[in-house]
């Protein structure tokens, strides 16, 4: 089984192998602008996996023919370059053209589900939109008959790359996300405020909570048939606060690079960091019922590149239909945590029977 990872000198492209190779696929076709750093790429890779069979080749999205080289030949392309948005669907027209299944670590381009076939598509395989879309479908799966409400808490301590950078503030203009909306039997337009200084179990000192409602949760919320839904953005250091407050009123490129200090600056002399705090309200067998999870995780690069990882797996072992999908509606819950716990990049995953304030005194169960 090859498997091709287009941009994998960067941070999630790297992450990505890494996971790929811990999970024991063994051949890979690695691929980006730069060969220098593919040189580095490969061989930091090799030394630990020596007996994996590992290639590197320079390509160029913007180049279309050099896509398509790179693609032919490989069961599955997954695309960890960007940003997304420029990127649109050059990568995933390059695996049509090839007859590979495609996967992609972000991706919110439109895909005609037509021209797949016997191949399958499937986007927003990585953090956030993935992971933050996938736990809720596992815990609603074990735990309930029926859910009524969700609340969820993301936030992360970690640097921006520039493709990131991008990629996030596009999501504030092209109504992917929209800032102060929550579910209420349907979208509801500023439900929510933000809130400041806030005392948030799980997250160091006093944080901001940004409410957001974005495709991901819209769907979740229509599948799992939610009354009432809610998500934050948590906040934990100032820079990148403020960096988000100014990034509307200057151009792209400047908004960009304010971001990426901005992160650098909160980042330093601390630990990064993700946390995911979920609580589902509904009911088990007529009775009510609220369940809380907690994650932890090594970083946003380690659990993209866990989550593309794992969706890779499940494409390449008929797990999927065929057509176009999101990785938090296609994916198996079960087996796709299973496989996330198998890398390095979840540091803890905790089940607590109650709500998320019991998380101020106690947790309990750990999966």
């Amino acid at each position: 089984m090859l498997i091709g990872v287009l941009g994998a000198s960067g941070d999630v492209g790297l992450a990505s192998a890494r996971a790929l190779l811990s999970l024991g696929v063994n051949e890979l076709r690695l691929g980006g602008r730069d060969s220098r750093n593919g040189a580095r790429c490969l061989a930091s890779l090799q030394r630990q996996w020596p007996d994996a069979r590992l290639h590197w080749a320079a390509v160029d999205f913007n180049d279309a023919p050099a896509l398509a080289r790179f693609a032919h030949g490989c069961d599955v392309l997954l695309n960890c370059a960007g940003p997304s948005w420029r990127l649109a669907d050059r990568a995933a027209r390059a695996a049509l053209q090839t007859d590979a299944h495609y996967v992609d670590a972000a991706g919110e381009v439109t895909l005609e589900t037509s021209q797949w076939h016997n191949r399958c598509a499937v986007l927003g395989a990585g953090l956030q939109p993935g992971l933050t879309g996938l736990l809720p479908r596992w815990l609603a799966e074990q735990a309930f008959s029926e859910v009524q409400g969700l609340t969820s808490y993301f936030g992360l301590r970690d640097h921006f790359t520039t493709v990131a950078a991008d990629d996030f503030l596009q999501g504030a203009v092209d109504g992917t996300s929209e800032p102060l909306a929550a579910w209420r039997n349907g979208r509801c337009s500023r439900a929510l405020r933000r809130s400041r200084d806030v005392l948030l179990p799980c997250f160091p000192g006093q944080v901001h909570l940004l409410p957001y409602l974005n495709r991901e949760g819209e769907c979740l919320a229509m599948d799992l048939r939610l009354n009432v839904g809610q998500w934050f953005n948590v906040i934990t250091d100032g820079h990148v606060l403020k960096a988000l407050d100014l990034a509307h009123s200057l151009p792209r490129v400047d908004a960009v690079q304010r971001l990426c200090e901005a992160s650098r600056l909160d980042l330093s002399g601390q630990a990064p960091f993700v946390t995911l705090l979920l609580q589902l309200d509904g009911r088990w067998d007529g009775q009510a019922r609220t369940r809380s999870l907690v994650l932890s995780g090594a970083g946003n690069a380690a659990l993209t590149g866990a989550m593309a990882a794992a969706t890779v797996l499940s494409v390449a072992n008929g797990e999927i239909s065929a057509g176009c999908h999101y990785a938090a509606q296609a994916l198996p819950p079960a087996a796709s945590l299973e496989r996330l716990q198998r890398t390095s990049a979840i540091r803890a995953l905790n089940l607590l029977p109650g709500p998320l304030d019991h998380l101020h005194t106690v947790e309990e169960g750990c999966l």
